[in-house]
């Protein structure tokens, strides 16, 4: 072999040493590069807390009207915690916060609610809002209700016999619409005009239309049904017995020892708070023309 020749050998076998070297350095720095990113990946999914779980106890009417669909995406991504929502009659609700079943109660039957306060089984009970109950009846009338007074539109039920459509549920309207009834000093729950549903409101209005019968029922849920009844007016309103409020509280950790109170609090501080208060103002205005609930807190 000549020298040259040796010479080209050498050089071509000195340029393959450094293209290996070349490669081996490349190689480590990706997946140097890679394990830094996963480790950034995991490192970012272990410190994001896991979302707390509660349950909330509520009366149909609040989830009927649409509002919890509004507000609870809010207050779940504001505190990280995932609410399970369980609509009932208010009744049911409150036994539910009273055996230790939920973490908040939302209800109105401020009477019942105030039993629950004195056994220290809720506590830090707040008002949130307001609306009304309403007597819906069809638009015939056949009783001769429209525009009385609560006490002798029931009488007037009553004498008649026409049909009557009721909750019978124990919810808070099935409880005002029994104190509406006692205090017209009148039972009706004998008679066969009087049918019972054990339902909740929009099941209850649903019958009351197929039935051309009276229906006590709050404004929001009756709003938010209205365009299934056109036949379906409303004949008794803006009584002062009328009115209907609305309380949050949290069952008491304490008293209840596998109740979420931390979250419980949570809720009922953010059902009381501007945010929350603001969309209670503005909810059912854009759809309705008029807002469903009005600001009530203290």
């Amino acid at each position: 072999m000549t020298f040259n020749s040796k010479l080209l050998f050498s050089l071509f076998a000195l340029l393959m040493l450094v293209m290996v070297a070349c490669t081996n350095n490349e190689e480590p720095t990706t997946e140097n590069a890679d394990n830094k990113q996963t480790s950034e990946v995991t490192e970012t999914t272990e410190t994001k807390e896991p979302a707390q779980e509660m349950i909330l106890a509520t009366t149909t009417s609040t989830q009927d009207s649409g509002l919890l669909d509004v507000l609870i995406p809010i207050f779940e991504e504001k505190h990280n915690v995932k609410v399970k929502t369980i609509a009932v009659g208010t009744g049911q609700a409150l036994a539910m916060g009273e055996q230790g079943e939920a973490d908040a109660l939302l209800t109105h039957a401020p009477s019942s609610e105030e039993k629950l306060v004195e056994s220290q089984d809720v506590v830090n009970r707040k008002r949130v809002m307001y609306n009304d109950f309403i007597i819906v009846g069809p638009k015939a009338d056949p009783a001769g209700i429209n525009g009385a007074d609560v006490k002798t539109a029931f009488q007037k039920i009553f004498e008649t016999g026409a049909t009557f459509v009721s909750r019978g549920d124990d919810s808070g309207t099935h409880k005002m619409e029994l104190t509406l009834w006692a205090s017209a000093e009148l039972d009706p729950t004998t008679e066969s005009w009087y049918l019972e549903t054990g339902q909740g409101m929009g099941n209850t209005l649903q019958l009351s239309t197929e039935k051309e019968g009276y229906v006590l029922t709050d404004r929001a849920t009756y709003l938010a049904h209205a365009k299934n009844f056109n036949h379906m007016v409303i004949l008794v309103e803006g009584d002062d017995v009328l009115l209907n409020i609305y309380h949050v509280m949290q069952v008491n950790n304490e008293k209840h020892n596998l109740v979420n109170g931390g979250a419980g609090k949570l809720f009922v501080d953010f059902m009381v708070s501007d945010e929350a208060q603001a969309v209670i103002k503005e909810f059912g205005i854009d759809q309705y023309g008029q807002p469903l609930f009005f600001q009530y807190t203290e």
